[in-house]
């Protein structure tokens, strides 16, 4: 199974909500089934359907975040050579060479990427365009409102 690239922070959210998941959000849905079993009839028992399908959807998510540590691929970017070069990882400021624009990206894994945040994924055509550029290059990046070129400024190993 090919193993998928996280950071040390994407991996460490991931063992913090499985770990509220586990200890906290089940033994509350357990408790609220056991609780909604013993007010009787559980065919028209709102309370009970409810908190059924809430320990379905918990259930789930466990079995997701299971499955994606599974196959992580732990890169602490901060313990690699600090080449210069764009990789998994790093932050990288960009010029939009047409508008003067800086914008200032971290490279991540996909379920890491919120792009409000500054993180996108290391799927994304920006992503693809810069990896392996250093300091200085331009980059042309293939948008759907046409090509955009970008200089690369700085590589940060953070």
């Amino acid at each position: 199974m090919n193993k998928v690239p996280m950071t040390v922070a994407g991996e460490r959210s991931l063992r913090e909500e499985l770990n509220h998941l586990k200890s906290e959000a089940r033994p509350q849905v357990i408790a609220a089934i056991a609780e909604a079993r013993e007010h009787g009839d559980l065919k028209e028992n709102a309370e009970y359907h409810a908190a059924r399908e809430q320990q379905g959807f918990i259930e789930g998510r466990i079995q997701e975040i299971e499955s994606k540590l599974s196959v992580a691929q732990v890169i602490d970017v901060t313990k690699l050579p600090k080449t210069g070069k764009v990789i998994f990882g790093v932050t990288v400021s960009l010029m939009n060479l047409e508008t003067d624009a800086e914008v200032s990206y971290r490279i991540v894994g996909e379920d890491e990427a919120d792009i409000k945040s500054g993180r996108i994924s290391v799927t994304s055509p920006i992503a693809r365009a810069l990896i392996g550029k250093e300091e200085g290059d331009v980059v042309v990046v293939k948008t759907p409102g046409g090509d955009v070129e970008y200089e690369v400024g700085s590589v940060e190993y953070v």
